[in-house]
């Protein structure tokens, strides 16, 4: 029998890859572990608690916030706060940045972006969803309160990314720059086991994963590639088929180890695309291109990206790096286009 490898174990073991981070990082990602399989109890519980259905409120985004959205978030919040290793954090259901005041909070090296549930409108019919996270080293002096510089930073500055998602077994997946690798909770013992070691996304894939309900309302581009996709090719292994969710973290996940593209577009409704992109897009995208896959708007790649806004939406392409790459030939043909 394989010796059973422990997320704590694996994050020890890793310290060294981050001389500077003096054990800081190890820490905050252990604290991320933890957090999770709080989440996890009340997801798995969802139909049986006071936790299903609105909240009551909308968050910056407008949309209807949950009320294990909301719980999610306080858990996630506290435990970066209790931590000591972040001076501040954003979160897809705030509308501004949370500096920490303590003075150990103060004294953090790092901040972290994340969306504490994704998908949470699937929460009362049983689909899968997740947390996804994004981690920076702080740009403002150490001992400062945390400012908005901290959080505008571009992707390729990440010095860590990775999301839980809460499925038919819980799964975390987290990259540092050094690969990716996804742990397994194991409910019995009530720890995340390493369970697929160093995973990488195929280069090609045979799933597109794209909302065809707005087909009619997206570019040109995009409608060429989706048609590109349901043609007919024997030698290359068309029709692909589709895939859609509407779980962003459950639609990568699947496409991270089968291999396929996820796709949301600019449509007139929403041209800018509807996706945060530091809350979803650059975290993932920092997660497929350690796995060998790429994630692009369509025309620019998302980890150059340099935000301007907390909330600011850009659109996504991303996975199989074959995939993805055919894609954005079809924008480029067709990218006087406008929508």
């Amino acid at each position: 029998m394989s010796k059973i490898i422990t997320l704590s174990e694996f994050i020890i073991d890793r310290q060294a890859d981050f001389p500077y981070a003096s054990g800081d990082l190890s820490r905050l990602l252990s604290d991320i572990g933890i957090a999770a399989k709080i989440v996890n109890q009340q997801v798995n519980k969802a139909g049986l608690g006071d936790i299903l259905g609105a909240f009551g409120t909308t968050n910056i985004q407008g949309e209807v916030q949950q009320k294990l959205d909301v719980y999610a978030d306080e858990v996630f919040i506290n435990s970066f706060r209790n931590g000591g290793e972040v001076c501040g954090i954003a979160s897809e259901e705030n509308d501004a940045y949370v500096a920490f005041d303590r003075d150990l909070c103060k004294k953090g090296k790092y901040v972290v972006l994340f969306d504490p549930l994704d998908g949470s409108s699937n929460i009362d019919v049983n689909v899968s969803i997740g947390t996804i996270f994004s981690i920076f080293r702080r740009t403002s002096s150490v001992g400062d309160l945390a400012n908005i510089n901290d959080f505008l930073q571009k992707g390729c500055e990440q010095v860590a990314a990775g999301y839980v998602i809460y499925g038919s077994s819980t799964m975390l997946v987290y990259t540092t720059g050094y690969g990716v690798n996804g742990f397994t909770l194991e409910p019995s013992i009530g720890e995340f086991c390493l369970s697929h070691p160093s995973m990488m996304i195929p280069e090609d894939g045979k799933v597109y994963s794209i909302n065809e309900g707005n087909m009619a309302i997206t570019t040109p581009g995009i409608q060429a590639y989706v048609a590109y996709c349901k043609e007919v090719d024997k030698k290359d292994g068309r029709p692909y088929s589709a895939r859609y969710i509407g779980s962003l973290v459950a639609d990568f996940h699947r496409n991270l180890i089968k291999g396929g593209i996820y796709i949301y577009p600019p449509t007139t409704g929403a041209p800018k695309g509807k996706l945060r992109l530091l809350y979803e897009c650059s975290p993932l995208a920092f997660i497929v291109e350690q796995a060998g896959g790429l994630a692009t708007t369509g025309t620019s790649s998302i980890m150059d990206i340099q935000p301007k806004e907390l909330h600011q939406r850009e659109p996504l392409l991303i996975g199989s790096k074959n995939m993805v790459l055919k894609a954005m030939e079809f924008i480029a043909e067709l990218e006087s286009a406008k929508v």
